[in-house]
Parts: structure tokens; C-alpha cells; sequence
């Protein structure tokens, strides 16, 4: 383990960095250089920034959150065609639209059970939107095996089928999976054969990734233009950023 100089010390001074970026990088304090006289002195302004920051910690927090959503626009910008290309059949909306919404989920959520009134509310207002759903079990081996079913169902046409009646069943279990199979005409021949193939092992594991890579650390998480919104968030942020996404 390193010692605690040299570990803190590595870890504040990234931190410190990071934030430095993001504040060096914004409007205010590049007017604010300006009107110091050292607009073009970015070495000198870094100092100023650095020395308030360790006067005053308290705003190190924000700057990071700022620093990190812009981080994940990063990412999900240099992966958008990833994001956005559903698994077979598991999207709904417009097919021409003019905004995607990506929802990464688990059946086992109750945060995305709830949130799934304020999207199909979302589709049913908005017939320019466009959402994709990804699957992201993250809650055990029920949240598992419901996924890989989900992705079978995606690949027979039976996604939104086999959603809204493994949902209406209560939190997936063996026995509620295979009822929801068989309601909406999935065999076991059919889920077996994704799952045989590698396509759902291969899907899974790239939803990971792509959850990861905008900091994901639990279900629901909503990527709407470059905007990440993390938990169940509601429909008027869900709303406000559509609205966002589609003027920029």
C-alpha cells in the first residue's frame, strides 16, 4: 500500500489538476483573467486557481462533477453510434428521429420500473423521439437470466412483449422469466439460441463497457444527446434534455 504522503498526495494533486482544467478551461475565469491582466498567462492563472483551491476545498466537488460529465460527453460522443444502435428489436419511437434516448436497465430495478411510466410518456407526446433500451444486469443472476430472454424476445420481433409482461410479473424470478417467455411466445429452442451463439454474451458485456465508460454505477442511467442523467430521474429532466439535445 503507499504511504499516505505519497498516495494522497498523488491522488490531490490529480484531483487538483482535473479541476484546474475545467476552471482554466471556463468562460468566468478567463474574463476574469483578462480583466487581472493575465489573459495570456494560462501558467500564471493555473497558480492563482491552484493556491484558491487549497484556500478553499469546498468547491473541488462541484468542478469534479463538472469534470466528470464532461468526461462522459467525451465518451459517449466518441462512441455514439454504439450507444445508439439498439440489439435487434429492443427500441422504440421514430425511426427517422431527431433524438435518441438510451436507457440502460435491469428488471430487477425498482428505479427503472419506475421510470418506465415517464418514457413510455415521453414516446407517446414526442413522435420525434427515439428510444433505445440496453441491457445492463447489474442486480445478480435472476437480473441475468431476464436479460438474456430480453435479448432473445429483441431478436423475434417480441422486445416490448416480453418487457412490459416480465415487469407486469414483478421482480424476475426463474419461474416469472420462463411465465413471460411463454406468454409472448418465446421458446426455450429460441432464447437458447442466443445464448448459444455469443450474441447475448457479446451484448452484455458491451453494455458494460459502454455503462462504464460515462461512470455508470447503477441502474437506471440515460444518455440523452451528450447528456448523462444517472438514477430515475423523472420526466422533466428526461423531458428538459430531449429539449436540450434537440436545439444543439
Amino acid at each position: 500500500m503507499a504511504s499516505s504522503e505519497g498516495g494522497f498526495g498523488g491522488l490531490k494533486g490529480g484531483l487538483i489538476a482535473g479541476v484546474i482544467g475545467v476552471l482554466v478551461g471556463g468562460g468566468a475565469v478567463a474574463l476574469w483573467a483578462q480583466g487581472s491582466g493575465e489573459g495570456r498567462d494560462r501558467v500564471g492563472i493555473e497558480k492563482i486557481v491552484h493556491a484558491y483551491l487549497l484556500e478553499h476545498p469546498e468547491v473541488i466537488p462541484e468542478a469534479m462533477e463538472r469534470l466528470q460529465d464532461r468526461e462522459a460527453a467525451k465518451a459517449v460522443d466518441a462512441n455514439r453510434a454504439a450507444y445508439e444502435t439498439p440489439f435487434a428489436g429492443a427500441w422504440g419511437g421514430a425511426k427517422d428521429a431527431d433524438v435518441t434516448l438510451v436507457e440502460f436497465f435491469d428488471y430487477s430495478c425498482g428505479y427503472c420500473r419506475r421510470s418506465n411510466a415517464d418514457v413510455e410518456r415521453l414516446l407517446g407526446e414526442d413522435k420525434k423521439l427515439k428510444v433505445v433500451w440496453r441491457e445492463w444486469p447489474v442486480l445478480g443472476p435472476d437480473s441475468e437470466k431476464a436479460a438474456q430472454v430480453s435479448l432473445a424476445a429483441a431478436k423475434a420481433g417480441k422486445f416490448h412483449e416480453y418487457f412490459e409482461r416480465l415487469y407486469a410479473l414483478g421482480r424476475p424470478t426463474e419461474r416469472s422469466i420462463e411465465q413471460a417467455a411463454r406468454d409472448v411466445g418465446l421458446t426455450a429452442d429460441m432464447v437458447q439460441q442466443v445464448i448459444a451463439s455469443g450474441e447475448a454474451r457479446a451484448e452484455l458485456a458491451k453494455n458494460y463497457q459502454l455503462a462504464q465508460a460515462v461512470r455508470g454505477n447503477g441502474t437506471p442511467v440515460f444518455i440523452v444527446g451528450d447528456e448523462v442523467l444517472h438514477g430515475a430521474v423523472g420526466y422533466d429532466a428526461l423531458k428538459a434534455a430531449i429539449a436540450e439535445a434537440r436545439k444543439s
